[in-house]
């Protein structure tokens, strides 16, 4: 349910089910202050590892469903994660941080404008770039998520 992860993860310990939910640190404006604030890695997921009777899990309060592989829940290699509890530090998961620089040369990945070359202008807000993209004949600047372009490297 909306806004209940903390209930689902409550109720599926209380049943013994062993949860994990990773927690990233973001920087928020809150009344015009910035502040760190942890929040979920995966919002409204979190990991159960389930021996049996995963039908007891499903239907656990605040549980919307099991994310499913045919009719069996989906299972997440051990090795994933364990790598990102390895990322763990003081209760957050730390991603590892792109620099992108002001004239880097960009692929970019998805959309409209997929495959196209773009040079990196700087970065906007949340985790977005700004490109110069060579359409209409003339430089355009345009914002896109900065996980949706590439550095290319010669």
């Amino acid at each position: 349910m909306p806004n209940r992860t903390s209930l689902a993860l409550r109720m599926l310990a209380q049943q013994n089910f062993t949860v994990y939910a990773p927690k990233i640190r973001e920087l928020r404006v809150i009344r015009g202050q910035k502040t760190e604030a942890l929040s979920a890695l995966f919002p409204g997921y979190a990991f159960v590892r389930i021996a049996l009777q995963w039908h007891a899990a499903r239907w656990c309060p605040g549980v919307v469903r099991l994310v499913m592989n045919g009719l069996q829940p989906a299972r997440v290699p051990d090795e994933v994660i364990a790598e990102i509890q390895d990322r763990e530090h003081n209760g957050a998961v730390k991603l590892p941080r792109r620099t992108l620089k002001r004239g880097d040369c960009l692929r970019i990945l998805v959309g409209p404008f997929r495959g196209h070359l773009a040079i990196c202008a700087g970065m906007a807000a949340h985790e977005r770039v700004a490109v110069l993209l060579q359409v209409l004949g003339g430089p355009q600047r345009v914002t896109l998520a900065e996980r949706n372009v590439e550095v290319i490297t010669s």
